[in-house]
């Protein structure tokens, strides 16, 4: 049967958004940057300050992750340089600090998350971000191993800086990278440090652009604000990881100023029993 022309051309753009409907999200999965959000600047590479607010126990594995974050392997650009200071804020309430990233330790309570980052937005740019390791679980035995502390810490400051998760199914194999989500950190192939995809994500994001300062012009959107340790303090949910467990929320908080916040679930609370 010959289709009448306005049908064909009705049926043939529908076949041509399909193609380029599937090659974007195709792209978009080879790329773990979280809707392009970043820190501005003016040149590489971006100097960023981290406060060190946890305790001598977290301490090397924070110490080690900007090591890491500062290193980068696959022959890719140095478009980072990650400044441990120390800390503006109690870990137990881990108020952010416009132009920085707060990192904290403390028992935040039983709520099935192991760690969080914030990240406060306004438009595009990155203004300030908090990581939270949350002890409640981290002194337990399933949790209090170098390999699930180096992984959540690596991967939370990822998320401070621009980064998303490479793989959100806890049940593949490990990627090698900490943006991947694991049940087992320590692998093989271990999922504790950056690879050379997360490096690659890096270098697109902060590359070529630059936007001129060291922090986003104008109010930063809630600085001093706590979000809370409560799913329901942090907006609408964005997104849930393969298995159906909230892995992103945004919460809106007026005039182009948001803050996202990205989980790492205990297997407890994402139902997982080994």
């Amino acid at each position: 049967m010959v289709l009448p022309s306005v049908h064909r051309r009705h049926v043939l753009a529908a076949v041509a958004a399909c193609i380029l409907f599937a090659a974007f999200t195709t792209v978009a999965y080879a790329s773990h940057s979280w809707g392009g959000f970043h820190w501005p600047r003016s040149a590489n590479p971006l100097t960023l300050n981290v406060g060190d607010n946890v305790s001598s126990v977290w301490d090397p594995y924070l110490d080690g992750a900007i090591a890491d974050w500062n290193t980068p392997v696959g022959g890719y650009a140095d478009v980072m340089n990650l400044v441990e200071v120390t800390g503006a804020t109690r870990p137990k309430t881990c108020k952010p600090t416009a132009g920085r990233v707060e990192v904290c330790n403390s028992r935040y309570g039983n709520n099935g998350w192991l760690g969080i980052a914030q990240v406060w937005v306004s438009g595009t740019h990155i203004t300030q971000a908090t990581t939270k390791l949350n002890d409640t679980y981290f002194t337990t035995a399933t949790y209090n191993t170098p390999a699930w502390r180096r992984l959540v810490t690596c991967q939370e400051i990822a998320h401070d800086f621009g980064l998303d998760h490479q793989d959100e199914n806890f049940s593949n194999a490990n990627v090698g990278s900490c943006m991947d989500y694991t049940n087992d950190p320590d692998g093989p192939p271990s999922n504790e440090h950056p690879n050379a995809h997360d490096f690659e994500q890096l270098e697109a994001i902060y590359g070529g652009h630059f936007d001129g300062g060291a922090s986003a012009p104008g109010g930063t959107g809630g600085n001093g604000q706590d979000i809370g340790d409560d799913p329901s303090t942090w907006g609408q949910l964005r997104r849930s990881d393969a298995h159906g467990k909230p892995a992103l929320y945004e919460r809106d908080l007026g005039n182009g100023h948001k803050v996202f916040t990205f989980v790492v679930w205990t297997e407890e609370a994402r139902g997982h029993h080994e």
